[in-house]
């Protein structure tokens, strides 16, 4: 194993040990040779059991620059079977976001098949990712880790996995040290140990689980019961506790991430992003940093604050690469001799057998999402599209505004739906059309709406917000439509509106005064601009993600209500036959 690159990406060794000597075994005098310790983690797998396509990320570029093709857990299976052979010391754990998965076989059952996989794989802890968070603290806790159901068990949750055992949970751990409720209190622990043997004694590994700060409110989870600490004075203090009970190596697992110059994924040049200024912050009794959630791939050496390189990696995403960082303990203290550290990514190429117990539960999984594809949930009497008309209303768009408010007013109260149709920033939740011809996919015909057809078609696991904005806050969010760009050009970022609202625009007047709150009706009655308004929208747009800066500089209040795809699929089970409903809420004066 080639030995840890440095910043720009010669081959070197990491630092000034911290005990010295060769490995030498008995004789009077003689250093006894170090412990080994192998680590091997992976980072962001997002429930990708099946090989991902190549617009999932399913090439990476490898040693040579040419693409390689990679990814799919029975592959993972076998990669890590290698990797570890021969370890005596090996430690396998995972970085988060492994699941709150997007394909849709995971999603259809509450991320069960995820959790069968990383139990198989041999995932002994990880950090908590902020997709670990996109249901509730209570779905990780209770029924991610702890395989308590909900709703009807094998409809809703605790289905019956490969084996046909009933879900029962993860047989592994997560931890985040900065991640606690509106109290203070921790979710989970906040570090693991782990111990290994060598010499005839026991030496310990300890491991901080560490989560992105915007977790709570500034990313799609948005859990607004929960909040984060400081990352950096998280960690320190967890690292002095482990140090308090006599722990010397200390893995930093943070679900943070950077990204580099590098082309390829196992070098490092010119490293930047939150987790590599983190990495040069935090304590140096942290002797190996670990990170996710960029979907980056390097291999770095960074100092710490008193100047002694330790490695600080990403592997990619999606089972694409495993990285592994072997770990030398001074047998005599049990600290770790960063000069004997090194580090490697490894591709999880396709050119392998695949494991055959990793394939049987992908194959099983991969039916059982295919038969929930088919289940029909509505009729559909026209064509939902996102074919926009000359102010940017579509059929498609308008429904996805219906379903935000169909969604909120059932927790409460709200005035509105909104959705960005064509965001001025970021992804769209629109995502495909509802059509009256079939899809010739099994079970489908013409006019039926299937589940996997609407899980296709509108959401990207985002919940649905319910907010307050004053009646002149609103109209600032409406002016937004329009920005003007450093070119001089105007985009037209338009918002869809739920049916009980009717406004109209004049495009000749100056960009931020073409919406009149005279002009915007909500049940008729126009706009308030004193009045406070409960709005139903994607988290994502409300965080100012879509490039709509009012609605995050301004709202309050916020309840959150169903995510996106699950939503969706109620509010067609609700009505059960839906028709376009004209395109006339949105006008153009002149």
């Amino acid at each position: 194993m080639r030995r840890m690159p440095r910043l720009l990406a010669t081959v070197v060794v990491i630092g000034v040990g911290l005990g010295g000597g060769t490995a030498a075994a008995g004789g009077a005098g003689q250093v006894p040779a170090p412990v080994p310790v192998q680590l091997v983690s992976i980072t962001d797998f997002h429930g990708y059991l099946r090989p991902p396509s190549p617009a999932d990320g399913g090439t990476i570029a490898g040693p040579d620059g040419k693409a390689q093709v990679v990814g799919g857990a029975a592959y993972l299976a076998t990669h890590l079977k290698t990797i570890r052979a021969g370890h005596r010391n090996s430690i396998m754990f995972a970085d988060g976001d492994s699941f709150a998965g997007w394909p849709f076989e995971v999603d259809a059952h509450a991320d069960e098949p995820t959790i069968e996989a990383l139990n198989a794989l041999g995932v002994e802890f990880s950090s908590v990712g902020n997709h670990e968070l996109d249901v509730s603290k209570s779905f990780l806790v209770d029924h991610m880790a702890k395989g308590k159901c909900f709703g009807t068990p094998g409809v809703d949750s605790c289905f019956k996995d490969s084996t046909g055992r009933r879900f029962h949970g993860a047989d592994f751990d997560f931890q985040t040290a900065n991640i606690v409720d509106q109290k203070g209190r921790p979710i989970v622990a906040p570090y693991t140990i782990r111990w290994v043997r060598d010499h005839g004694r026991s030496y310990p590994v300890g491991f901080i689980g560490l989560t992105v700060p915007d977790a709570p409110v500034g990313s799609t989870s948005y859990q607004p019961d929960l909040k984060a600490l400081d990352p950096v004075e998280s960690t320190n203090r967890a690292a002095a506790e482990l140090t308090r009970r006599g722990v010397k190596a200390i893995v930093l697992n943070m679900h943070e991430g950077g990204t580099d110059a590098s082309a390829t994924y196992d070098n490092c040049v010119n490293p930047s992003g939150p987790a590599i200024e983190l990495a040069r912050r935090v304590t140096p009794q942290i002797d190996a940093i670990v990170t996710g959630h960029w979907h980056a791939a390097f291999n770095c050496s960074i100092p710490d604050p008193a100047g002694n390189p330790r490695p600080v990696v990403e592997a990619a995403n999606h089972g694409r690469l495993i990285n592994e960082i072997n770990l030398q303990l001074d047998p005599r203290t049990g600290e770790v001799l960063r000069d004997r550290t090194t580090s490697t990514n490894h591709a999880v190429t396709r050119d392998v057998t695949p494991d055959p117990q990793l394939q049987k539960i992908v194959d099983y999984w991969s039916a059982a999402g295919d038969r929930k594809y088919a289940e029909p949930v509505a009729t559909v009497t026209g064509d939902f599209t996102r074919t926009p008309n000359a102010v940017g209303e579509s059929t498609m768009a308008d429904l996805a505004a219906d379903v935000h408010l169909w969604t909120a007013q059932r927790y409460g109260k709200a005035d509105l739906g909104l959705i960005a149709a064509k965001p001025a920033t970021g992804s769209t939740a629109l995502r495909g059309d509802l059509l009256v011809a079939s899809s010739n996919k099994p079970g489908d015909a013409d006019g039926r709406v299937l589940l996997g057809e609407s899980w296709d078609a509108y959401g990207y696991g985002n919940p649905v917000l319910t907010v307050s904005l004053t009646g002149a806050e609103l109209d600032a969010v409406l002016e937004q439509q329009w920005q003007t760009q450093p070119n001089g050009t105007v985009k037209f970022a338009p918002l869809a509106a739920s049916k009980n609202v009717k406004y109209s625009f004049d495009a000749s007047r100056p960009v931020g005064d073409r919406v009149d709150p005279k002009d915007v009706q909500i049940n008729g009655v126009s706009l308030d601009p004193a009045k406070t308004y409960r709005i139903a929208a994607l988290a994502y747009t409300v965080i100012g993600a879509d490039g709509y800066t009012a609605f995050k500089s301004y709202y309050t209040d916020p309840v959150r209500t169903d995510t996106d795809h699950e939503t969706f699929a109620s509010y067609l089970r609700a009505h059960k036959t839906l028709t376009p409903a004209p395109l006339d809420r949105v006008t153009q004066k002149g």
